[in-house]
């Protein structure tokens, strides 16, 4: 039985990380899989794991949300984007994974992933520089803004999908060691 377990809690991990590509909450997605499965499958071999490995994940998932917050608030800063350029950039990255992922459909496996990284960045682009612009800011400036958003979106989901992957790891090497 714990080895049913241990394959339902890999494909929520995974199911996670899909999610964290498309810019949703799936890091805490496995964080909480992760306790769940703590809480319910004793913590010996070959399948359990203890409290350590979920206050592991728990780490991580909140180091990878800081680096993510710090990098798309740093783009924008960095152009000289305002508090609506913010928000905007931030909504426009989520419409934009979403849509990413499903226009990269037709390539298998990588298309929706990139598809949906490479969308969320230039969503970020959008909406910043939509914030900007309504804001009454020259089209040079909401430029600089929507270049920084981009370069700090790609770069903070690229980091939290990559902290998305050590979770997995982390959780797969501890259900099999």
């Amino acid at each position: 039985m714990s080895a049913l377990y241990a394959v339902l809690l890999v494909l929520i991990l995974v199911f996670g990380l899909v999610l964290t590509v498309l810019g949703l909450p799936g890091n805490w997605l496995m964080v909480a899989a992760a306790a769940v499965y703590a809480c319910f499958v004793p913590a010996e071999p070959p399948a359990g794991f203890g409290w350590k490995v979920v206050a592991a994940m728990l780490v991580l998932a909140a180091l990878g949300e800081l680096i993510e917050f710090i990098a798309g608030a740093l783009g924008v800063a960095k152009g000289g984007g305002s508090r609506r350029g913010v928000v905007m950039a931030l909504v426009g990255s989520v419409v934009g994974a979403i849509l990413g992922a499903g226009i990269g459909v037709p390539i298998p496996i990588v298309g929706p992933i990139v598809a949906a990284i490479l969308f969320a960045a230039a969503g970020a682009m959008i909406g910043a520089m939509v914030g900007e612009r309504s804001a009454g800011r020259p089209l040079e400036e909401t430029w600089q803004v929507g270049k920084a958003a981009f370069w700090g979106r790609l770069f903070g989901t690229l980091a939290k999908v990559t902290v998305g992957a050590v979770m997995v790891g982390v959780a797969v090497a501890a259900v099999v060691l």
